[in-house]
């Protein structure tokens, strides 16, 4: 009889759990009621916590393993159907779709499937305060090195200031494969944060006169002097010429920002490529970010994700984030010392890519200060344009390590 309880105690799990493993579940259950409870990023946060609870499943062999197990020379990998076989599905969908690349760009497609270019085509000046607010991924860069990570982690852990999840993905891949599940998870948490971010830094850093800048006013008082006749023209000649132009400049950003300027351009064609444009924002975008969320929290097990260096990637990625968020308030202010037509700094706040929070943020941060002053589209320009810039950004970096 001892014999069967024995071996019927061993069949369990309870054997296995540590206090690692219990810390890998809290963290688990933290994402997991940050995405069911207060709806931070549910679509994003929801698979990823569920993968982390997956991973730390004492015996169920759904962490994702480190690639020398599956290596057999020369830098070559078992095939998927070994690795499926003998490390599991999380295994193969990570091998075969995160680790290859291939889902961020799919995201990125249909995000640009999303997006409307117009509030930024219409407002160009204010594209600039998308480029200045990625002073945060430079920023932590430096100071990543001179606190001891190499060229290629420090490059990871500063593209989190992009505010980007895919991007940050898609980034580490090709850098720091081995510090992707820390990064996934402090970029999407961020993210996530927005709307309790932006508004610690901006009242931070903004006056409550800046607060009342009334764009639309500012619009009437001193109308462009230029309008777009036919947009929709524009709309649909911008994402060839832009990507072409980036493509030239910085090509190896182009398997993201390419991406995304095709999904904004079946969308823009209009009837005739609708159904491409569907597909890419609702089959195809829904089936990658399951796979995505699931694949990247599985590689949060307790001996990746417990180490002083994840601490630092914690830290420097909220340092990247708020720095970012700085930068694009300090850009707006400068800005507005040499010129008669203001800007509100709430604008430089959203020169991220967490599209289309950090406008909404923003704008409702506006109203409270004046019920009249909606700032929604000038944000937009803003955020738009920070998409475009942490793909650019990504694309730099990559070059460079």
């Amino acid at each position: 009889m001892q014999e069967i309880f024995s071996k019927l105690f061993n069949m369990t799990a309870f054997g296995a759990i540590t206090y690692q493993t219990v810390i890998m579940w809290a963290i688990a259950f933290v994402l997991l009621y940050l995405g069911i409870k207060k709806k931070y990023e549910p679509l994003l946060l929801v698979p990823i916590g569920f993968g982390v609870l997956l991973a730390n499943f004492p015996g169920a062999q759904m962490g994702i393993v480190d690639a020398s197990l599956i290596e057999v020379g020369d830098g070559r990998y078992k095939n998927l159907f070994e690795i499926a076989h003998e490390y599991g599905i999380l295994n193969f969908l990570y091998f075969s779709l995160i680790k290859t690349g291939f889902l961020p760009p799919i995201i990125f497609m249909g995000v640009g499937a999303l997006t409307d270019f117009g509030p930024m085509l219409r407002n160009l000046r204010l594209a600039f305060f998308g480029a200045a607010a990625q002073i945060g991924i430079f920023t932590v860069l430096i100071g990543a090195i001179l606190l001891g990570f190499n060229m290629n982690e420090a490059a990871s852990l500063g593209i989190i200031g992009g505010a980007d999840g895919p991007t940050a993905i898609y980034t580490t891949i090709k850098l720091a494969p081995h510090l992707l599940g820390p990064i996934a998870i402090a970029a999407y948490s961020y993210m996530a944060l927005v709307p309790v971010i932006i508004p610690l830094i901006a009242n931070m850093f903004i006056s409550k006169k800046e607060f009342q800048i009334n764009m639309r006013e500012m619009d009437k008082k001193y109308p462009p002097k230029h309008q777009i006749k036919n947009m929709k023209a524009v709309k649909i000649i911008f994402p060839i010429a832009l990507g072409t132009v980036v493509a030239i400049f910085v090509p190896s950003s182009v398997p993201l920002l390419g991406m995304l300027l095709f999904g904004n351009l079946v969308k823009e064609i209009g009837t005739s490529t609708s159904r491409l444009a569907e597909a890419a924002t609702g089959p195809i975008m829904n089936t990658a970010t399951i796979f995505l969320g699931l694949a990247v929290g599985a590689t949060m097990t307790a001996e990746v994700f417990l180490t002083g260096k994840t601490i630092g990637i914690i830290v420097g990625g909220f340092i990247a984030f708020a720095l970012s968020v700085t930068g694009g308030i300090f850009a707006v202010k400068t800005y507005n010392l040499f010129v008669t037509k203001k800007i509100n700094p709430l604008v430089g706040a959203t020169g991220l890519s967490a599209v289309p929070m950090a406008s909404r943020v923003a704008n409702e941060m506006a109203l409270k200060h004046n019920p009249a002053n909606h700032i929604l589209q000038y944000c937009m320009a803003s955020n738009i344009s920070g998409v475009i810039g942490s793909a650019v950004a990504a694309g730099i970096l990559i070059s460079l390590v």
